[in-house]
């Protein structure tokens, strides 16, 4: 059996920041990675719920809406899986950041929570969407990203 492409990653090595898991023609793969893997640090379920509703719904409505593809949450809860069509890396990490910076600023409720709307609705909470937002645009924000994971 052939090992998918993100096991290859040294995940002891990995640091928080946003790197390019793979492209497949014109589509990419982004990882945002929140946390340092294996760290015993990892995001609770109702932060990465949360995260998920509050960046879904921003990008979506973004200028590049009609190019994103997925957002979601990684198993291991660690980071975010973001796949776009035809957007460069440099205008990806603006957008990333622009996002971060308006779940930071919104006031109200988290997008989506509602039972009609979402299937587990009471576990989601702003605040802990925030927290982790401004971890990771602090993240962000304080390293030179470019894309590529560590040799």
């Amino acid at each position: 059996m052939n090992r998918i492409a993100s096991f290859t990653v040294d995940h002891d090595r990995l640091e928080p920041g946003i790197y390019v898991s793979r492209r497949d023609g014109d589509v990419t793969t982004y990882d945002l990675r929140t946390r340092k893997p294996n760290a015993g640090d990892y995001m609770d379920n109702r932060t990465m719920h949360s995260v998920e509703h509050m960046f879904a719904t921003f990008i979506r409505n973004s200028e590049i809406r009609d190019s994103v593809i997925y957002f979601g949450p990684m198993g291991c809860q660690t980071g975010f899986y973001l796949l776009t069509r035809d957007v460069p890396d440099a205008r990806v990490l603006a957008i990333v950041k622009d996002v971060l910076g308006k779940i930071l600023a919104y006031e109200g409720p988290v997008f989506g929570a509602s039972q009609k709307e979402c299937g587990n609705w009471r576990n989601l909470d702003l605040g802990d969407a925030k927290r982790e937002c401004a971890r990771y645009l602090e993240i962000l924000d304080g390293k030179n990203n470019d894309f590529r994971y560590e040799a």
